[in-house]
């Protein structure tokens, strides 16, 4: 509660530092808690009555009466005791920083552990959740077992002594210094810091009227419960305050007086104020001197008094103290130093300064609280001696072994049967590598905080564990291979969710799964299956180039699309990003509605969708729409002349140059007729041999060997013949006339058969790694032998630099596939594929030969999860120049991208592929450098066109009045002009939640919603607030709600047959948005960042200026446009539905007005400028009142300070 330092002279045993500057020969019964500075000089009454008496024999019915008593360290000062309110446990803190807890009225002891490491605990308050142990500079949270939840220093100076719980998530802390802080339990940061015009807060209560603090001073303040502003103050004591409490209309506080140059004197008069007239009654005269006192209202509001000597009594704060009332705590001569009573009334606890706590009552059957929550204890160890041995999950530990026998155990085994094989290091963190500086051969690095301090994850079996809350399948070699679900699916690669609560997705922290600064993608929008080839697409330099550069006048251009969506991950400094426009306009392809690509939400959600084969026809289908997309118009082209001269003269695309491969097709028919045409070709798919049905096993295939037979395809098919002039048996081979930059490959694992041959290639070639590495250490002596003949077969087996072959051989498990190709067409046109260790180069007589390098870049697998119905992620190495961009580094690293997860991991990991739940979908290759022939390049395709006259869609709109003026050419915007921005919207799919058995709702899908209208206004010059934008949004999906009560759209404004509004398409605005953010103009509008959200965009926070923020404190509610626009500027806006032009206006004319207060007073004008806003607010409970406009009473009677300026 206060300060121990000065502990009374009685307790001899204890260090000076304990005894302050107190006499010797003082009597023991000062307030041990004070500030000794306070203490000095402090002399007793020497009249003081001395009452004796009896220790109570009988536990009577309605007198409290000792029931327990239990030591926790002898001789250790309690200097802190505090009944749970939530559970039936009595909580204590000693005077070294150690904590017990004891349940029930017996006082069993529940848990000990040291909260401080040295100094006293002052305060003890106990959460739904834990306990808080205050010390003088420390607030620590435990659980009731003793797990720390958190630990909170306070400032360096701070003298703290008590805590005040003013919510469920919000604690008051204060002490000796001139301050108070405010600290939100959830966070665990502090909110506010309060100053105080007394120092030295040792008390606080608090009712629905005020915060009580208690001073050493000896008085006593009264504060606001919002502002914490000093509202009364009583002058209670003229030496220090020793207690204080409150009940009802009463306020009763016992302490010391002044006695001149004798110094304090315990006051045996208690004050009591009235809280109606805040004034002071007749004070009441005690019989002991009072060091604690506390209110205990029962039948009536009587109060308890302690003395430190152990004397308790009972009297009514407005009436006559009865020495009969009075009963004694038999300390054994000790000092009481605690002293705390249970919610229930029922129970009184003391702490005494040898270790003891006593347990008072005035009931048998005590209850600490009137409802009690079951305490969880710790599960005691059931012994049965009959074990069922067939039960493989029941461990024999069960049955205690006597350590004491002499006969050897089952368990130890004889050396000569043993081999001790000790378990291998797991790996280093890829990014601790990656981020490593060596000083001679000591490597540093920061700690990434990917794993628990001092725990290292091991792997056991085949499969790394991963267990927690979310996935508790026991470890069980039984029915694994018969129930596949059962194999453990690493948490990284489980499909991630995001958690929506009431303010969306602003409190979800993204960070915790992206620790990098490349942009995740969101995975709640329909179709957004294909984000991980997104992000395959993006990490590819040539074709990012490509669709940033690419502009068209088609409304529906996924190249356009990407180039705008590529533009925002460029930006991004690790937020997620979503692909909704993107999709928007794949929804609309009719080549995609015909290939199934367009999922139904049914089977989104439900898993039925086998994302396996659909990713692998969406990679087909991208690169063939790029291709033609990009094949009508090379070259960056102004939007508005891209008409003319768009057709390139070859025909060919940036696509075809680096995924096509020309192939030639040969059809040979039996009458010896054989056709041969020529095609391009921009992936290709695996084709696997056929296994005879009377073989069992699956004969062994170099992955080189399959790949070469898959793109030189040979197989026999019914085909016309012109020459026989009938369908006949023909065999159609294809072979490939030149290389691709981009090797693309599907790996079409759609079934159990494919995938059973995979692993068995995999298992093949790890069993060959491991011979490989047996043979190794057999000959020492030797020099070890070149690699280039083991790594042909063994493939990436000397791919590990740095690492020993126990480590590659181990890393090679489900391996099949090689990190790099070595290709070659020879001189009769033949294909030559082979593995290739991955850090060596060609020889010149192979480039010159015109073999290539191949090096793996990108792997898509398909998680299989029976839980979540499966997902889709991408293994990218990222090249240099992305590194260099985001991070200012140039290095290569694998990544794993699962939506807005992203993680780096070893690359040996990317080429693995567990089939139980990993499957292989999507292969890429690249040719080694192979961007250097590329024209990198970026020239921002939009201009200052996009913004000039433009006709609209509608036919009505021609003959009625505009509502905006676009831009002249003179004004065009220049970086850091002002344009004021109001959006509103339409919904496209309802928000799908549920409602949990508490009665709170649970949101699992936002709603879908849709831009209907854009405004801009200008933000200065001499048309300031005249519209240059005010687009309706034309919209080809169903819209379930136009939402007319607050955005003002109606039916039939988004529709161009009978819409009288200017309507214009999405892409078209969104240039206009993107020209205005490229050029740098700072956007001032309302709850921005919802708009930006829906129409797709990524700005800089430099360039928004949100009014949401500018008026707003923290911790407390947003407040509308609507309310701020009454109070600051008087004007009744949004009266029955939203209007755009009048929101931008208004959000820059309430950011003039906060330019004028910043400039006015600075930024305490403003804070208290917003604190009469939330009092007014309260006030009107948030709604604009209903005023005649006549009235006179405009903004200055609502708001004078402003008018003032």
């Amino acid at each position: 509660m206060m300060n121990f330092d000065g502990l009374d002279a009685g307790m001899g045993e204890y260090s000076p530092s304990l005894h302050g500057t107190l006499d010797a020969g003082m009597e023991p019964s000062m307030d041990p808690h004070l500030n000794p500075n306070l203490l000095q000089g402090v002399e007793l009454d020497p009249e003081g009555l001395a009452v004796t008496v009896p220790e109570p024999v009988h536990l009577m019915e309605g007198m409290f009466s000792e029931l327990h008593s239990a030591v926790s360290e002898v001789g250790i000062p309690v200097t802190a005791t505090h009944f749970d309110l939530q559970e039936e446990m009595l909580w204590m803190g000693n005077h070294r920083g150690h904590a017990t807890s004891f349940f029930g009225p017996t006082m069993g002891r529940y848990s000990s552990f040291q909260a401080h490491s040295t100094d006293d605990i002052r305060h003890i308050q106990s959460l739904e959740t834990g306990v808080l142990f205050l010390s003088k500079s420390n607030l620590k949270c435990h659980t009731r077992g003793g797990l720390v939840m958190f630990d909170y220093p306070m400032e360096e100076g701070a003298d703290m002594h008590s805590l005040l719980m003013t919510d469920n998530n919000t604690l008051l802390m204060g002490g000796l210094q001139n301050y108070v802080v405010e600290v939100d339990l959830n966070t665990v940061q502090e909110t506010q810091k309060f100053t105080v015009e007394v120092p030295g807060v040792a008390i606080m209560r608090q009712t629905s009227r005020f915060f009580f603090c208690g001073h050493t001073s000896g008085k006593v303040t009264l504060r606001d419960l919002r502002t914490f502003k000093m509202e009364h103050e009583f002058d209670a004591f003229s030496g220090s305050l020793s207690d204080f409490d409150v009940h009802g209309n009463l306020l009763a506080a016992c302490g010391f007086s002044s006695r001149g140059l004798n110094g304090l004197a315990c006051d045996r008069f208690l004050m009591v104020y009235d809280l109606r007239m805040m004034r002071a009654v007749t004070p009441l005269q005690v019989h002991v001197d009072p060091l604690f006192l506390r209110f205990i209202p029962t039948y009536t509001s009587r109060l308890a008094i302690i003395s430190q000597t152990g004397q308790c009594q009972f009297c009514e704060p407005t009436g006559l103290a009865n020495m009969a009332d009075i009963f004694h705590v038999n300390t054994v001569g000790q000092l009481l130093m605690s002293f705390d009573v249970s919610s229930s009334k029922q129970a009184l606890a003391f702490g005494d300064s040898g270790g003891c706590v006593h347990l008072w009552s005035d009931a048998p059957e005590v209850s600490f609280n009137d409802y009690s929550r079951e305490t969880e204890f710790a599960l005691p160890c059931l012994v049965d001696t009959q074990l069922d041995w067939n039960h493989d999950l029941l461990p024999l530990s069960l049955i205690p072994m006597p350590l004491t026998s002499t006969e050897p155990l089952l368990s130890d085994w004889p050396t000569a049967l043993a081999t001790p094989s000790p378990r291998r290091a797991p790996p280093v963190d890829p990014e601790i590598l990656r981020t490593m500086k060596t000083v001679g051969f000591i490597g540093y690095a920061a700690n990434p905080r990917t794993r628990p301090r001092n725990q290292v994850p091991y792997k056991i079996k085949d499969v790394e564990l991963d267990y927690d809350n979310y996935n508790q399948v026991p470890e069980s070699p039984i029915g694994r291979d018969e129930e596949p679900h059962l194999y453990m699916v690493p948490k990284k690669y489980r499909k991630v969710t995001i958690k929506y609560s009431k303010l969306g997705l602003e409190d979800f922290d993204f960070k915790h799964y992206n620790r990098t600064l490349f942009a995740g993608l969101e995975p709640h929008i329909p179709n957004a299956y294909c984000n991980c080839m997104i992000q395959v697409l993006y990490f590819l330099e040539p074709i990012r180039c490509l669709v940033r550069n690419h502009l068209c006048q088609k409304e529906f251009c996924l190249a356009c699309e990407l180039g705008f969506l590529f533009h925002m991950l460029d930006l991004s400094r690790g937020d997620p990003c979503q692909a909704s426009n993107f999709l928007r306009a794949f929804r609309t392809i009719p080549e995609a509605s015909a290939l199934g690509l367009i999922l139904a939400d049914s089977d989104e959600q439900t898993g039925k969708a086998r994302l396996g084969r659909l990713i692998q026809s969406w990679n087909r289908f991208i690169l063939t729409q790029l291709h033609q997309e990009t094949q009508e118009q090379e070259g960056p082209q102004a939007y508005r002349g891209a008409s003319s001269s768009s057709l390139g003269s070859s025909g060919e695309s940036a696509i075809g140059k680096l995924f096509g491969c020309e192939v030639e097709n040969s059809s040979l028919c039996r009458c010896g007729k054989e056709t041969v045409r020529s095609s391009l070709t921009l992936l290709f798919t695996m084709h696997y041999p056929e296994q005879n049905s009377q073989e069992k096993t699956i004969k062994e295939y170099d992955f080189a060997e399959i790949l070469k037979k898959s793109i030189c395809l040979e197989q026999s098919t019914q085909a016309w013949c012109e020459n026989c002039e009938k369908y006949q048996p023909t065999v159609q081979t294809r072979n490939i006339r030149c290389l691709p930059d981009v090797l693309v490959i599907n790996c079409e694992v759609n079934s159990a058969k494919e995938a059973e041959f995979w692993k068995v290639q995999a298992e093949y070639a790890f069993n060959k790694a491991k011979q490989k590495e047996a043979m190794e250490p057999a000959k020492p002596k030797e020099p070890p032998p070149m690699p280039t003949e083991w790594c042909l077969d063994g493939e990436e087996l000397c791919s590990m630099e740095g690492f020993t072959f126990d480590t590659r051989a181990e890393d090679l498990r489900h391996v099949w596939i090689p990190l790099t190709l070595k290709m070659s067409i020879s001189k009769n046109q033949g294909l030559e594929i082979c593995s290739w260790p991955e850090g060596e180069e060609l020889s010149s007589a192979e480039e010159a030969e015109g073999a290539s390098l191949y090096d793996l870049v990108v792997t898509v697998p398909h998680i299989l999860d029976a839980r979540t119905g499966g997902n889709l992620v991408a293994h990218i190495k990222v090249g240099e120049t992305y590194h260099q961009r985001k991070e200012g580094v140039t290095h290569q690293q694998w990544y794993l991208f699962n939506d807005f997860l992203i993680e780096p991991i070893d690359k040996a990991e990317a080429a693995q592929f567990d089939v139980s739940w990993k499957v292989p979908a999507i292969l890429y290759y690249a040719k080694r450098n192979y961007h250097t022939k590329y024209d990198l390049r970026i020239k921002n395709p939009i201009d200052a066109s996009v913004l000039l006259t433009e006709a609209s869609l509608a036919r009505k709109q021609r003959k009625s009045h505009a509502t905006f003026i676009p831009l002249m050419v003179s004004e065009m915007p220049q970086a850091g002009d002002l344009v004021g921005l109001d959006a509103e919207f339409v919904t496209l799919n309802q928000e799908e939640a549920e409602l949990r058995s508490d009665g709170t709702k649970s949101t699992i899908k936002p709603s879908q919603m849709s831009v209907a209208r854009i405004t801009c206004v200008r933000g200065q010059g001499p048309n300031e607030g005249v519209p240059f934008i005010d687009d309706y949004i034309s919209t080809q999906e169903q819209v379930v709600d136009y939402l007319t009560q607050y955005s003002g759209i109606k039916p039939g404004d988004l529709d161009a047959k009978i819409s009288s509004k200017h309507l214009t398409t999405l892409k078209s605005t969104y240039l206009k948005l993107r020209f205005l953010i490229d050029t740098g103009v700072r956007f001032v509008g309302h709850g921005l960042q919802k708009d930006f959200r829906v129409i797709n965009l990524l700005v800089l926070k430099d360039q928004v200026v949100d009014t949401v923020y500018l008026f707003h404190l923290p911790r407390k509610r947003m407040i509308s446009l609507r309310f701020l626009a009454w109070y600051f500027l008087d004007l009744n806006i949004q009266g029955e539905t939203h209007d755009s032009i009048e929101d931008a206006r208004t959000a820059l004319q309430l950011y003039r007005k906060y330019l004028e207060l910043s400039r006015g007073g600075g930024s305490d004008e403003v804070r208290k400028v917003l604190k009469g806003l939330y009092e007014k607010g309260r006030q009107f409970d948030w709604k604009v009142p209903e005023t005649d406009t006549g009235d006179g009473q405009g903004a200055a009677a609502v708001f004078p300070s402003v008018m003032g300026l």
